[in-house]
């Protein structure tokens, strides 16, 4: 597949990760829809777009409503007259142990705790697919969909539902790339480890410290290194059903 005059929708593309790949898609040429909760992050992250050497737009869209998904996919291929990608990257967290005693009291994981996570990072990349997929196959148009899954797939202590989420993620990945083959559309993943995002960059320095001296190669990855991940992967059309590790080693 080639990036350049491709039209791709990134969700959570205002900021991070997000933004990240854009910028390096839109350098290839890229046409994006960026997608994402705060107009003045995205309109910063199109102006950056654009900057790079691609046209970008911006879409207000809460990836958990049925209906707001529904109407952006249709508005974007509207304005773009096609659809050749989607970037399933939109997440959130609400970390917490399942329970825990404290003071002799017991404390839960709340259902809303559980559910807005879920709601986001797993129902999102379930709609926003969906959706897309079916305006692929509607325009008779052929690509790719990636979906962003997390090395805590594999079960991160504090964090049940992103787990659980993630997980989850990277099994659709499979199933869909088998049920999408057929219509031209390959779907992929990327399970990222620990990346300089603003997220992390509010971290403390010792836990910071810590957080990097497991990770086999010292550091933590580069939202570059993502963004240049994506970009191969839209560009190797044998690539599918699959999800690309970007850890540092840290489960070697």
């Amino acid at each position: 597949m080639q990036l350049k005059d491709s039209v791709i929708i990134i969700t959570g593309g205002g900021q991070g990760l997000g933004r990240a790949m854009g910028e390096y898609l839109a350098a290839k040429g890229a046409r994006l829809a960026l997608v994402d909760l705060s107009q003045e992050r995205l309109d910063e992250a199109v102006s950056a777009c654009k900057t790079a050497g691609g046209d970008a737009r911006a879409y207000l869209c809460n990836v958990a409503n049925e209906e707001q998904v529904i109407d952006m996919v249709n508005r974007v291929a509207q304005d773009f007259g096609t659809i050749n990608g989607l970037i399933n990257n939109a997440g959130i967290l609400r970390d917490g142990l399942l329970l825990k005693v404290r003071d002799g009291e017991m404390q839960k994981m709340s259902l809303a705790q559980w559910q807005s996570v879920i709601d986001v990072n797993l129902t999102g990349v379930f709609l926003g697919t969906r959706e897309v997929a079916a305006k692929m196959v509607e325009l008779k148009s052929q690509g790719l969909i990636i979906n962003i899954s997390s090395i805590s797939r594999a079960g991160n202590m504090g964090q049940s539902n992103y787990s659980a989420a993630k997980a989850g993620v990277a099994a659709l990945t499979v199933v869909w790339a088998k049920e999408l083959a057929r219509y031209g559309i390959r779907v992929a993943g990327i399970a990222p480890g620990f990346i300089e995002t603003e997220m992390t960059g509010g971290m403390k320095p010792e836990a910071l410290e810590k957080m990097t001296s497991g990770i086999p190669l010292k550091r933590m990855g580069k939202p570059e290194e993502i963004a240049h991940s994506a970009a191969y992967l839209f560009e190797n059309d044998y690539y599918t059903g699959r999800v690309l590790e970007l850890d540092g080693g840290i489960r070697l």
